[in-house]
């Protein structure tokens, strides 16, 4: 997929995809976005992701806060309230991708309306957006943005297998050429017992399309387990400040955490290695110092036929092995052997 200045392919054999969600914990503030961008390219994250839209668009008067969301902005009347405070302008989104590109990090969107998609395409010429959960079953949106032939990340919170399906397949048959799917739990912080990590294999399963995770739990720990069992691409809120006011800065992490979180995906990864068994570099000199051989049990002379009762089985590894005793006893020995000297093939007629 591209992504401005960077590309990823999601494949199997290379590290998952750190997607830095900035979301909307700039608060409105082209400057803090900007920071944050700057915070991202620091801690060598891959991509950093905002979300564009006109919150008359898509959400209603009525649409009462989340309880996460109350927790956070209560002073809110409503959602439509919460999001207008939080709208980044087209002027400030061109200016963004612009800072992206000269920071050589890669620039994603959610996006979640018309107008916005529009924006995206024809003004800030993306090739592949971000879906949010909450838009799995909006259909006709999929749709629309299947036509574009955009390529699209899209996350599953809250969804069931067969909503998920029912995506996927109106995406694909509207045109959209490359697709990644984010298992997630919509949820802020996300309860670590819930996040049921083992669905990314059965998305991977049922659908054959790279799969990985939106992580909204605390800390970085998911994340590593999710890497661990295959993640394609991981997506993480960050911010600046845990206590700054804003619906989703409690379930991000720091610019510190955002470090370690990365690099930590990072090392689990390279932990996997390509599955084949066999002595890493690094044990190849100690094998003869902790692995065992046949030695003289005591003082034996030349012209003893070698038995059991004249072996001991003992480090280092400089003898016969133990796994060809039976080959050994029964041969006659050609020189003298001290005590705890290990019998080695020359050493036998």
């Amino acid at each position: 997929m591209d992504f401005g200045s960077r590309k990823y392919a999601f494949a199997d054999d290379a590290p998952p995809v750190v997607i830095g969600e900035i979301g909307v914990n700039h608060n409105g503030d082209p400057a803090l976005a900007r920071r944050l961008v700057d915070a991202a390219v620091e801690a060598d994250v891959d991509i950093v992701k905002f979300q564009v839209f006109k919150s008359e668009n898509e959400i209603s008067r009525f649409a009462a806060l989340t309880p996460y969301q109350q927790a956070t902005s209560s002073a809110m009347a409503n959602q439509l309230d919460l999001c207008r405070a939080l709208e980044l302008s087209y002027s400030a989104m061109h200016d963004l991708k612009r800072h992206c590109s000269e920071r050589k990090i890669g620039f994603l969107c959610s996006v979640f309306d018309s107008e916005s998609l529009a924006f995206l395409i024809e003004e800030l010429k993306v090739a592949a957006v971000k879906v949010a959960s909450g838009e799995v079953t909006n259909w006709p949106f999929l749709e629309e943005i299947g036509r574009r032939k955009l390529s699209v990340i899209l996350s599953t919170g809250g969804s069931t297998l067969a909503e998920v399906a029912g995506a996927v397949k109106v995406l694909r048959a509207s045109g959209c050429p490359e697709l990644v799917l984010l298992h997630c739990v919509s949820s802020y912080p996300a309860p670590a017992t819930e996040l049921n990590l083992s669905a990314m294999q059965t998305l991977k399963k049922e659908f054959r399309i790279p799969v990985g995770f939106s992580d909204h739990s605390p800390g970085i720990e998911a994340a590593i387990v999710a890497t661990a069992l295959g993640a394609a691409a991981i997506e993480k809120h960050f911010t600046v400040d845990r206590d700054m006011p804003g619906p989703d800065h409690r379930a991000s992490i720091e610019p510190d955490e955002l470090k370690r979180f990365v690099s930590g995906i990072r090392l689990a990864h390279a932990t996997l290695g390509d599955g084949v068994k066999r002595p890493s570099p690094s044990e190849i000199e100690n094998l003869p110092l902790i692995r065992r051989s046949l030695v003289a049990r005591r003082s034996l002379r030349k012209g003893e036929r070698l038995t059991r009762e004249m072996v001991a089985i003992k480090r280092p590894a400089a003898g016969i092995a133990p796994e060809d005793i039976d080959k050994a006893v029964g041969k006659q020995l050609i020189r003298d052997l001290d005590d705890d000297e290990p019998i080695t093939w020359s050493s036998l007629n």
